[in-house]
């Protein structure tokens, strides 16, 4: 099945990451950090098919090695919150072989970012997952800062001096002019990234026509298309890695569930406006016919309907009874049912079709806010206890007055320590908390599932309402067809 993924990013410095580490991982290479000092080894990484370096004919070839290009971007970025690189993550097509995806993912690279001037570092990677769904997918990695003509880095940002109406220099309070950073490449506007997800999307397509594949995949996002579902949770590497181990995740659940429901929406909805379509045409030939006479009530459809299966029933050379018997038990349920729902007439059956068209929508729209809260909670939880955890060694640190103490402790928590400005930053600027309360989220979490299970369970009575309300406007239709001959023709 066709899928679309295209994903952009930042290697951020304020994050703590390296643009050294994240090329070793993508390329399954050893390279040496110089700017942190450590080796990054990803040569026992698997599923990397291969890794090459494109770049505009200008650039020195010496930026062709991939150790001495991000050591480079490291160096000359000098900022501790610097932009180091882009970062692109998209999928492959499984309808492909991996030499095409490879070219096709060439083609899009030159056209759509060497031609601007970026430098590519590209990475594909077809991971082994045994009997799992096949992930083909590239990395993509592009310094942010571009490179002049004359093989030497330019500049990220330009100032664009502020004059006021007269043309004066208009001055801050310590009197020196005001200006605009400005950037001097619009990789970074938002015009520019749909640009390109338009572009890969079409490449792809493309490729599909060529070969006589009808797939097709779409650069827009559900609400973009007009299709009301539930957005899936980024599950990110460490996830996949243990549901293709078969060990189950809640990310992972999560997203199975989401799944699911989304398939029963588009299910239920598609079924509720072809139902809603069908009694229309009903209607206007019911209006055709009998334009000076009462509608008929649904009833007198329903009982048409059966009485015609009871004839065809007496027919039988064997089973008559067990048919007659099967056709007044469905008979019952179906006037039961209308009657319950105090619907007589085909123009309450249009009505009632809508209220439900309307419940789906409903139940739509309160799982995505849930599901919205439920992903920004885990995310929080992470962070947070990423905080909690570095808080006794920054005490240890504190209290330590030896200097080697102090070098030891960094050491043997290395990790923690560059998680914890992450998490600090996330939590305390981006989500704006007072405070961190692990357990009081991860009860927010737990007080969400019951909501998820009824909302489930009113998607599951809904599926089975939905089967009920199809079959009625079968009998509905055959009824009229069995007396009036041009039906079916019209409706083609």
């Amino acid at each position: 099945m066709a899928l679309y993924h295209f994903h952009v990013s930042r290697v951020l410095r304020s994050r703590g990451q390296s643009s050294v580490e994240a090329a070793a991982y993508r390329a399954g290479e050893r390279l040496e950090d110089h700017y942190y000092g450590k080796i990054a080894d990803y040569t026992a990484k698997g599923g990397v098919i291969c890794a090459e370096i494109m770049a505009p004919d200008y650039v020195p070839e010496s930026f062709h090695n991939r150790e001495y290009l991000w050591n480079a971007v490291e160096e000359v970025e000098k900022h501790p919150k610097a932009q180091l690189a882009y970062s692109f993550d998209i999928a492959l097509q499984n309808e492909f072989t991996i030499e095409e995806n490879i070219a096709i993912a060439r083609q899009f690279v030159m056209e759509n970012l060497v031609a601007k001037g970026m430098i590519v570092d590209m990475a594909v990677h077809d991971p082994d997952k045994g009997e799992g769904i096949p992930n083909p997918h590239i990395h993509v990695m592009c310094p942010v800062r571009p490179m002049r003509e004359d093989g030497t880095w330019g500049e990220k940002q330009k100032r664009e001096y502020l004059f006021d109406v007269d043309g004066n220099p208009i001055l801050d309070e310590k009197g020196k002019q005001k200006f605009n950073a400005v950037p001097t490449t619009d990789w970074n506007r938002p015009e520019v990234l749909e640009q390109w997800r338009k572009a890969w999307a079409d490449l792809v397509n493309e490729e599909f026509r060529k070969r006589g594949i009808k797939e097709q995949i779409d650069y827009r996002s559900y609400a973009e298309q007009g299709i009301d579902l539930i957005p899936q949770v980024h599950e990110g590497p460490h996830v996949r890695n243990m549901e293709a181990k078969g060990i189950v995740t809640e990310k992972g659940n999560l997203n199975r569930w989401i799944k699911e429901v989304n398939k029963g929406i588009l299910m239920l909805s598609k079924q509720v406006k072809d139902i809603l379509a069908n009694i229309a045409e009903l209607m206007r030939l019911i209006a055709e016919k009998e334009a000076e006479a009462k509608q008929p009530d649904l009833a007198d459809y329903i009982n048409s309907y059966f009485a015609k299966r009871n004839e065809t029933a007496d027919t039988f050379s064997r089973g008559r009874q067990k048919a007659k018997a099967t056709n007044l038990k469905m008979h019952a349920t179906v006037i039961n049912y209308l009657m319950a729902k105090h619907i007589a007439t085909l123009e309450d059956f249009k009505s009632f079709l809508s209220e439900k068209q309307s419940d789906i929508h409903d139940l739509n729209e309160s799982m995505k806010v849930k599901s919205a809260r439920m992903k920004e909670l885990k995310d929080m939880i992470r962070y947070g206890e990423w905080y909690q955890e570095a808080q006794p060694i920054l005490r240890d640190l504190c209290s330590t007055k030896n200097g080697k103490r102090k070098a030891q402790i960094k050491s043997e928590n290395d990790e923690v320590l560059r998680r914890y400005p992450i998490a600090k930053r996330i939590l305390f600027e981006e989500k704006k908390i007072d405070r961190v309360d692990v357990s009081e989220w991860k009860s927010e979490v737990a007080s969400l599932q019951d909501p998820y299970q009824e909302e489930y369970e009113k998607y599951k009575k809904l599926s089975s309402e939905t089967k009920l309300l199809r079959d009625i406007n079968k009998y509905i239709d055959d009824a009229i067809c069995n007396t009036q001959p041009r039906r079916k023709e019209a409706i083609r």
